[in-house]
């Protein structure tokens, strides 16, 4: 794939488009009279890893918003494994296969590793059975061959076996991070959001989650695709297949990592057009600005 700025998606509506595990096109949102996205597209096919990076302010967590169906878009739409899903829920795209992670993790710091996994299963396989459970979180009831297996299999992966006991409370962040993206698997989704999964991490936790992230899209029953809205830049080329660039909103490049570190277009949005002048093979790290 070739960097380009163009934001429309190539070969829409044909079936290969249609095939996408997750598209997005043109997709515009406003916030007043702030413009957070402008005719922003992307396309990720099954089993792909795609990131998603840009200085702050540069609309990612607005996109990562409208893809899992927590913003509604004022204009454009969200395509989920060929279905056009941007006028429904996020209940209803995690029902049709969408799973994701938040910044701050979201979890029951009274529940064990074992029964966020378990929770986070019966919501998508046995919702009957989860409102049983809701009356009395801590005493889960007994589960089925399939669910032991499911959960003991991912425990295994993340490498969580050994603190699968232990109350989330008690665990590190690094620990805590790989517990979320647990809980998100457990659902069996096809496409997996990650927003900001290394923030807080230090080097050796952030080498074993990006481990893991390729681990689980290589070893997965189904195909499995990741985006990653992500900080650390050099991370997200390292795991990804496709990177998309945001800036102020807008799509400034999407192509492979190696095309993305070498695109004048993002150099300039994280050094400044002087600075990519007399720096083109720079590594782009990001300065700050307000977040969107």
């Amino acid at each position: 794939m070739t960097t380009t700025t163009s934001n429309d998606v190539t070969g829409w509506g044909t079936p290969a488009a249609e095939e996408m595990a997750l598209a997005a096109q043109n997709v515009t949102v406003r916030f007043g009279g702030l413009l957070a996205l402008s005719e922003v597209s992307l396309e990720v096919p099954a089993g792909g890893i795609a990131g998603l990076v840009g200085p702050n302010g540069a609309g990612k967590s607005t996109l990562l918003a409208v893809l899992s169906g927590l913003q509604r878009p004022n204009a454009g739409r969200v395509w989920l494994r060929g279905d056009d899903v941007t006028g429904t829920s996020a209940r209803t795209r995690a029902q049709r296969g969408l799973a994701r992670t938040f910044q701050q993790p979201e979890l029951f710091m009274g529940l064990t590793v074992r029964e966020h996994l378990v929770v986070a299963y019966r919501a998508r396989m046995s919702r009957a059975r989860l409102w049983r459970d809701m009356f009395d979180p801590r005493s889960l009831l007994p589960p089925s061959t399939e669910e032991n297996d499911r959960i003991d299999a991912l425990l295994e992966l993340l490498r969580l076996t050994r603190v699968a006991k232990a109350p989330v409370a008690a665990l590190p962040l690094g620990v805590v991070r790989l517990v979320e993206v647990g809980r998100a698997l457990a659902s069996d989704p096809h496409v997996l959001l990650l927003d900001e999964p290394l923030s807080g991490l230090d080097v050796k936790a952030s080498e074993n989650l990006l481990t893991v992230f390729r681990t689980i899209v290589d070893e997965n029953d189904h195909p499995l695709s990741l985006v990653i809205v992500e900080h650390d830049v050099a991370a997200v080329l390292a795991l990804s297949d496709t990177v998309f660039v945001l800036d102020f909103g807008e799509r400034i490049a999407a192509g492979s990592p190696e095309e993305i570190r070498n695109d004048r277009a993002v150099q300039a949005a994280y050094l400044g057009d002087t600075a990519a002048q007399e720096a083109s093979d720079v590594q782009p790290t990001g300065p700050g600005r307000d977040k969107t």
